[in-house]
């Protein structure tokens, strides 16, 4: 699945079209708000009532990232190749560990 690159460097090319402090600023917050979403989404199988906010959760989190990409003037990574999907979680990881 990684495509012959380390974990390092899907996260590297990553950070290259994460440049924009305001682009780096909405990932920091948009990522873990759709994780957020992701988790009230499965409990809201149990707690019918939080659907909606699952909903909200996950538009506001990728309103964030696009709205970052306008000020980066580029487009987001997994438009060209889907894993970058993936690689988003890693490098909001990283930045909170300061590697990133």
């Amino acid at each position: 699945m990684l495509g012959n690159r380390t974990s390092e460097q899907w996260v590297a090319q990553y950070s290259t079209s994460h440049q924009h402090p305001v682009n780096r600023l909405c990932h920091t917050f948009g990522i873990p708000t759709i994780l957020i979403s992701v988790a009230v989404f499965v409990a809201s199988f149990f707690l019918h009532r939080l659907w909606p906010y699952a909903l909200a959760l996950f538009a506001i989190g990728w309103i964030l990232q696009f709205i970052g990409h306008a000020f980066e003037g580029k487009p987001p990574e997994f438009f060209s190749d889907w894993r970058f999907l993936f690689v988003g979680v890693r490098w909001w990881w990283a930045k909170i560990l300061g590697k990133a």
